[in-house]
């Protein structure tokens, strides 16, 4: 079947204007342009919109999802059941919120009271499961399954003390690490400061620490654009920064 513009934006709710705009980055092409000059499509194009509004909701970029659809090696089928592998775990840390939200009402009423480990548990899995669906191929072929297994197993057992502490951290070293790069030493006071709540941070979430694990961490800070930008909303540049910081707080 053949679909105009109209007929698309009607049929999936995206507007014509994004249509359009799709077609002029090269993420879907119509079918063909009729003599009038109106877009066409066909069943196959609206299969590839099926598939870049999936992709959207699971968070990926537009440019993302461009390299996803134009990889040569691109199978629609594997596609499709990993989208469904992801959408079954967003499902579940979903589910494990709300379930968390409910029996916190349930307590506030007086019923069931929960237990302050069990107030974190679907914000400790949320977690987990953000950092697997971002970071996950990555850390595990380089740290093997064994190692990221048994830190989000730690993660999870977490006290609320421990979990409240690791976000302090986290915004501590983000504040001074930007007081830091504005002082420009990776050497200096600051900078080494910020490293020594990052290795405090990360003995929380991983008690196997090392320097080398340190060192290998801030490389792919820098190396992965997914990593690189907790560092660099800070300032442009601020992730070799913090890298080069790193590595002389590791020297023996």
């Amino acid at each position: 079947m053949e679909y105009s513009i109209n007929k698309v934006s009607r049929i999936s709710g995206v507007s014509t204007r994004t249509l359009r705009y799709y077609d002029e980055i090269g993420l879907l092409k119509p079918f063909k342009i009729a003599e009038s000059g109106y877009r066409i499509y066909s069943s196959a194009e609206i299969d590839t919109l099926q598939q870049i509004l999936i992709y959207k909701e699971l968070g990926f970029s537009l440019e993302k999802i461009k390299q996803i659809l134009l990889d040569p090696s691109f199978d629609k089928q594997q596609a499709y059941l990993a989208q469904l592998k992801q959408l079954h775990e967003e499902r579940d840390r979903l589910d494990l919120l709300i379930n968390n939200v409910l029996r916190s009402l349930d307590s506030m009423k007086g019923n069931n009271k929960m237990t302050d480990n069990e107030k974190f548990e679907g914000i400790k899995q949320g977690i987990i499961d953000e950092n697997e669906q971002k970071y996950g191929k990555e850390v595990r072929s380089r740290y093997g399954d064994e190692a990221i297994d048994e830190s989000n197993s730690y993660l999870k057992g977490l006290s609320k003390e421990q979990f409240e502490k690791g976000e302090l951290l986290r915004e501590e070293i983000e504040q001074i690490l930007a007081s830091a790069f504005t002082e420009g030493n990776p050497a200096g006071e600051l900078a080494q400061r910020a490293c020594d709540l990052h290795r405090q941070w990360l003995q929380l979430y991983y008690p196997k620490y090392s320097k080398e694990y340190h060192v290998a961490l801030s490389e792919m800070y820098v190396a992965d654009e997914r990593f690189r930008s907790n560092y660099d909303k800070i300032a442009a540049g601020c992730t070799e920064f913090f890298r080069d910081a790193i590595h002389i707080y590791c020297q023996d």
